[in-house]
């Protein structure tokens, strides 16, 4: 059955805002960062989150993380996928 508009927007609006707030974000989730050299272009990191970084319940410009392989940026897309 084809998914209807109302379903890919939510879907859309979850991978897109859902890395703004804390409680969306677990550790051992598949994630797409902007390191901070990157946030003039745009350019996204993928990575599986090893720590969490903000403490604030929320952030505008995305909840900050350090991946694996030691990375650090801001979750601007979460996977939908299965948990890493």
């Amino acid at each position: 059955m084809p998914e209807s508009k109302a379903a890919r927007i939510n879907i859309n609006l979850y991978k897109n805002m859902g890395g703004q707030i804390r409680n969306n974000i677990s550790i051992g989730m598949l994630v797409r960062i902007v390191l901070k050299k990157d946030q003039r272009s745009g350019i996204l990191t993928e990575g599986v989150v090893s720590k969490i970084l903000t403490k604030s319940p929320r952030h505008p410009h995305g909840i900050k993380v350090r991946l694996e392989d030691g990375q650090v940026g801001r979750v601007k897309e979460i996977d939908e996928g299965e948990p890493v």
